[in-house]
């Protein structure tokens, strides 16, 4: 009698794992296929196997999020090895162009803050030429919940400024008037200058929604021969020209001749150069320009990868690869000005992992440099960081020289 139980027992314990099994195949089969993080991107072996250009991306992209969803097309983005350099954020907006022509603004709820925020700009973008001008209250609530840090909230009216522009056919004038709109005085009216610097890396590197007329207003704000005149241009108001400086960094490499797609150090030398046209006496426009190129240097350097998986894994010769491209600046405000932004690119409002801010400054072999680095990551995590645990361990992950003013600022204040 015991040995029957025995074996009926396990038979049916063999019966209950063969049905959990299907159950589990049935679930990872349905629901891969709709794209919540599950399978295994087959499709991506055809365009990982030979060098693309970004059009042939964004069209396998787009066409990947047609057929089996944004979400799916963003997750396979994720793990996609190109062969050639590819411009992500761009592609992310893309994507989210799709995601939100399939969830509405609802999709915001998918996005997350990689890709430098892609999918939350594509969803103000798409409800922009929905609504026009009456959906900017709208694109306020949509953009407080952007997944990300303190700097998400206006980072998302940078995403904006992509789709007034094209929305207004590429009109710089017409879409800066629209941006100004957007500012409040709670936040500074940051809201606006971040909505112009989407404007003005559209007209540089965008046209995705028309690209006939955008190469024709192009030529308008354009001028390879005075590659600064779209930041003195009168629609840029003051407040809006720092920011036009950081965003012009790759028409400056266009304007010397670089190929977009791997500029070299020469062409980073000679860009510089166009930074020293700006007077001495608009300081805050000069650490702009040169600070531009160290926000550019942080994707340069691993071949426009900005997603944060892979910043994360920048290696030490990555990063002193970056400080010495700075280098090319060569003046010594110019090189603080790349070093200090670059840092800011790679902590990203704390978004990325510490470690390789702390690496970055580390590798700064000048003691003025490194300094100022340090400096800057520890204003940074001031400003950005909250955590009381997060403040004491960073510190603590500092050469020695540096930890007693990181816990002046950090924790002794608290």
């Amino acid at each position: 009698m015991f040995k029957k139980d025995f074996y009926l027992n396990k038979l049916f314990l063999a019966f209950f794992a063969l049905v959990l099994i299907n159950i589990i195949f049935i679930f990872i089969l349905i629901f891969g296929s709709f794209g919540f993080g599950g399978g295994s991107y087959s499709e991506l072996r055809s365009i990982e196997n030979r060098a693309v250009n970004f059009e042939e991306a964004l069209k396998f992209f787009t066409d990947l999020a047609k057929d089996k969803g944004a979400r799916y097309a963003f997750s396979a983005l994720k793990v996609v090895n190109f062969q050639s350099d590819i411009d992500l954020h761009l592609l992310g907006h893309g994507i989210g162009d799709i995601l939100y022509k399939q969830e509405g603004v609802d999709g915001m709820t998918v996005c997350d803050n990689d890709f430098r925020n892609a999918c939350s700009h594509s969803m103000v973008i798409g409800l922009f030429n929905d609504k026009g001008e009456d959906a900017l209250k709208e694109v306020a609530e949509a953009c407080r919940k952007a997944p990300g840090g303190v700097g998400a909230y206006t980072m998302c009216f940078h995403g904006l400024g992509h789709g007034i522009l094209a929305y207004e056919g590429y009109d710089m004038e017409k879409a800066s008037k629209i941006c100004q709109k957007t500012g409040t005085p709670q936040y500074n009216y940051n809201e606006a200058t971040q909505c112009i610097s989407g404007t003005v890396m559209e007209i540089i590197g965008g046209g995705f929604h028309d690209r006939e007329i955008w190469e024709v207003q192009r030529k308008k704000y354009l001028n390879k021969n005075k590659p600064l005149s779209l930041c003195e241009s009168s629609f840029i108001s003051k407040e809006a020209k720092y920011l036009c400086y950081v965003y012009l960094t790759p028409y400056l490499f266009e304007a010397v001749g670089a190929n977009l797609g791997k500029p070299t150090a020469k062409d980073f030398a000679k860009a510089f150069k166009f930074c020293d046209l700006i007077p001495k006496d608009k300081s805050s426009e000069r650490d702009a320009c040169f600070g531009g190129f160290g926000k550019e240097f942080d994707g340069l350097v691993q071949g426009r990868d900005i997603r944060q998986g892979s910043i994360n894994n920048l290696s030490s010769t990555q990063l002193k690869q970056i400080y010495d491209w700075c280098l090319l600046a060569s003046n010594k405000l110019g090189i603080n000005s790349c070093v200090v932004h670059a840092l800011n690119s790679l902590y990203w409002g704390g978004e990325n992992e510490r470690s390789v801010s702390v690496n970055f400054c580390t590798q700064i072999e000048d003691e003025f440099f490194q300094g100022s680095c340090f400096n800057a990551l520890i204003n940074a995590v001031s400003y950005y960081i909250q955590d009381l645990n997060y403040r004491k361990l960073f510190c603590e992950e500092l050469p020695e020289a540096y930890q007693p003013e990181c816990n002046k600022i950090l924790n002794e204040k608290i």
